[in-house]
């Protein structure tokens, strides 16, 4: 438990660059609930507990910060980011390694979700709809 404020100081740290892209929200949110998640489920459950949490805290994190739209994408994003990057952490440096890889792969991976749904959004607008076109066809008279 004596980790958890500096994994997330790291964490907020390394999501500065996804707060400059626009994502920022998703991003803070998906790390935050990444190391909660991570610290709570290694109390719980060693680490396959700590990278349950981690998933789940990463996931509701990240799909609180999101816009609207893009909630599903971002959870997706944050869950997975955080849950890898708390066994990939715990296999180079133990329960420290875990919550700071949760920390920052929820923040990566809520920052790239809410990303790609943006991205996704934009296809999805380009229907074939023309909108002002008011005056079509007017029967002039010669």
């Amino acid at each position: 438990m004596k980790m958890t404020f500096p994994a997330l100081a790291l964490g907020i740290l390394i999501s500065q660059g996804a707060l400059a892209a626009g994502d920022g929200t998703a991003a803070l949110g998906g790390g935050v609930g990444g190391v909660l998640g991570n610290v709570v489920g290694q109390q719980l459950g060693g680490s396959t507990g700590a990278a349950i949490g981690a998933g789940v805290g990463g996931a509701a994190g990240s799909a609180v910060g999101a816009q609207k739209g893009n909630k599903t994408e971002a959870a997706i994003g944050g869950g997975l980011g955080s849950a890898g990057g708390s066994l990939i952490g715990n296999r180079l440096g133990g329960s420290t390694g875990s919550t700071i890889g949760a920390g920052v792969g929820g923040a990566a991976g809520g920052a790239l979700g809410n990303n790609l749904a943006d991205d996704e959004s934009g296809h999805r607008s380009s229907g074939g709809k023309h909108k002002g076109n008011k005056h079509k066809h007017k029967n002039k008279h010669h």
